[in-house]
């Protein structure tokens, strides 16, 4: 195959990638520009055609699109977006191998940007299977024994784990480095800049190539911080239009509504849906989701906010956005594995937890994240109270109620409660 390859860090997509190949004509591969989507389609590709360098392809695209198509399979397309007419044609090859009885496997398309939902609504079953990649995790890049298996948990397993040894310092500069796999060699001040260099790109150039509006970069930029200052949390799209309009007065609603819409089609944001389980109580279920950026280095590099800065914070309240960010980015990649799901509950009393895991069985497990042993107390009261609050005929009893923490050992509370260190949870 064409091209000089580097080191491959395995990720836990790989094996879900196999699987989707195996089963489907075609799949999508999309994720956040950088995020190691083209890397993990090598894997398994056989043969390439790289949409955003070859500017030959894109002209033959114009002309014939299955000279583009053609080539040994799996066959990656990267960057497919750049050429959307190819959707149709990679529909229709698979239709023509599902005929001829090689219809598993054909093609891997890439894409760092969603596009309109008019462009491929045309699927059909079987034909095209789509796989979200996200940045790398700790277990990923060798931070997190993984000694703590989500999995298990989802199955009421949990033993308890040896002390994984990440010190709140480190575990700080890692939410800074984020896990972008171009970075896993790179100084931390180089990793912080860089970071710097991809908001800026996205403010000025990215956000208006989604759908060829020209949006105001320092707006933007102002809607960007706020999304930082508001991370893990319900914020309406109207305070954020009054946040990131300052002095000035608030943003246009609907301008800034646009705004997240295309940070959403980049896939640097993403939001963390409501729970919505069976109650025994009277309580009315609250439905907003929480905003996240989809690595909180990102959340970091909007505020200007390195490790010494959120460290020297001595009420620590952006580091605690941006340890309950890094945990939702860790649970919603090792539940993929579990083909479950990441929810958050909230109902009209106040009571809340951060996050719960559901699969298709419906077995669901709920955690609050904390950074503190001092909290930990108040987070078990917190996760008990949801336990007796959902219908349990309905929704069925928790496998496992946990408070994940910055460091630390792993163990079950007197109260059942599992106690678990960020760097020992894995998939």
């Amino acid at each position: 195959m064409a091209g000089q390859r580097t080191v491959y860090h395995a990720r836990i997509g790989d094996a879900e990638l196999a699987r989707r190949l195996a089963s489907a004509g075609a799949v999508l591969i999309e994720g956040p520009r950088a995020c190691g989507k083209t890397e993990t389609a090598r894997q398994l590709a056989a043969s390439e055609v790289l949409l955003d360098v070859d500017d030959n392809a894109r002209s033959a695209v114009e002309v014939d699109p299955a000279l583009v198509l053609a080539g040994d399979t799996p066959r990656l397309i990267d960057e497919w977006q750049l050429a959307p007419a190819l959707w149709n044609h990679i529909r229709r090859a698979v239709d023509r191998g599902v005929r001829s009885g090689t219809g598993s496997g054909q093609f891997i398309l890439t894409g760092s940007m969603a596009p309109a939902d008019d462009i491929t609504r045309h699927t059909g079953a079987g034909r095209i299977s789509r796989l979200r990649l996200r940045t790398m995790t700790l277990q990923e890049t060798g931070v997190s024994s993984g000694a703590v298996s989500l999995r298990d948990l989802l199955q009421g397993r949990f033993e308890g784990c040896a002390n994984p040894g990440l010190p709140l310092p480190e575990l700080v500069v890692q939410l800074c480095r984020g896990g972008w796999p171009g970075d896993l060699h790179r100084s931390d001040a180089a990793c912080q800049a860089a970071r710097i260099d991809y908001l800026e790109e996205i403010r000025r150039a990215d956000i208006s190539r989604v759908d060829g509006t020209q949006r105001d970069p320092e707006n933007v930029g102002r809607v960007l911080r706020s999304l930082a200052r508001n991370l893990a949390t319900t914020v309406s799209a109207r305070t954020i239009a009054a946040d990131a309009g300052g002095a000035d007065g608030p943003l246009d609603g609907d301008t800034v509504r646009g705004y997240l819409d295309a940070l959403r089609r980049l896939m640097v944001y993403e939001e963390q849906p409501a729970w919505a389980p069976h109650l025994r109580s009277r309580s009315l279920l609250r439905r907003a989701p929480k905003r996240h950026f989809v690595d909180p280095s990102l959340a970091a590099a909007a505020l200007g906010a390195a490790p010494d800065r959120l460290l020297a914070d001595l009420e620590m309240e952006l580091l605690k956005c941006l340890f309950e960010s890094l945990v939702y980015r860790e649970l919603a990649v090792y539940s993929r594995a579990s083909d479950a799901a990441v929810y958050h509950y909230r109902d009209n009393t106040g009571l809340e937890v951060d996050a719960v895991v559901e699969d298709r069985r419906g077995d669901w497990c709920a955690f609050e994240v904390k950074l503190g042993a001092g909290q930990i107390d108040a987070a078990a009261r917190t996760l008990l109270k949801v336990r007796d609050r959902v219908d349990a005929e309905r929704s069925g009893p928790p496998r496992t109620l946990g408070v994940i923490v910055s460091s630390g050992y792993g163990y079950r509370r007197p109260d059942g409660v599992a106690v678990i260190p960020i760097a020992a949870l894995g998939p």
